[in-house]
């Protein structure tokens, strides 16, 4: 690390621990660490922008699925009902409590299908060597602002706590959904964990040569 940090543009500041370092771009497969914390600041993968843009298309595939299909089925005492995930969604649909349905919609649906949609705008002319669509650099922050509040895998934590305490006053069944929604809770997480989003951010760089 450098004494002096007087040019900005060269600069990178850890997530976790704000140590400063001057930008040395590793070589594919290779990471840059944070000394301090070790936490990874860099780490550039071969065709990584097309395979985040394969993971959001699953995502968003996903996403419809969950919420067209059966979630969960419930039998007791001779009678059987079904809910999809927008009826677990809008559970609280009473006076006050549909405003609580809202924001639960927004958090396991919406914004998880947003923030796939905002990478692959901002992904899909740097895979191609094109000039990146206007505002992509605004587009990825969104998507970055975006990112603590995508709770869908608290919802599925939530969803395996609920079942352990009903279990034993009826029979639950999985429908498709659940399978749909657990693996794209998945491949959120993996995608977050294979995205270098310094790489993004040089892509999306105005003057970079396409």
């Amino acid at each position: 690390m450098a004494d002096t940090f007087d040019d900005l543009e060269n600069l990178i500041a850890c997530p976790h621990c704000d140590a400063l370092y001057h930008v040395v771009s590793p070589k594919v497969g290779e990471r840059a660490v944070c000394h301090r914390c070790h936490a990874v600041l860099i780490a550039p993968k071969r065709r990584a922008g097309m395979s985040i843009i394969m993971l959001a298309l699953s995502v968003i595939v996903l996403v419809f699925g969950s919420i067209w299909f059966p979630f969960l089925t419930i039998h007791t005492s001779g009678f059987s009902n079904s809910a999809t995930l927008l009826d677990a969604a809008f559970a609280f649909t009473d006076g006050p409590l549909l405003l609580l349905s809202l924001p639960v919609l927004a958090l396991i649906v919406v914004i998880p299908l947003a923030r796939v949609m905002l990478l692959i705008y901002v992904l899909w002319p740097v895979v191609l060597d094109r000039k990146p669509y206007q505002k992509a650099r605004e587009a990825f922050l969104l998507s970055e602002k975006l990112r603590p509040w995508s709770m869908a895998e608290i919802f599925a934590l939530g969803c395996a706590v609920a079942l352990v305490k009903v279990a034993d006053l009826a029979l639950i069944g999985f429908g498709p959904a659940f399978y749909m929604f657990c693996t794209l809770v998945v491949i959120i997480v993996v995608q977050d964990n294979y995205m270098c989003r310094w790489s993004i951010w040089a892509s999306l760089d105005p003057e970079r040569d396409v």
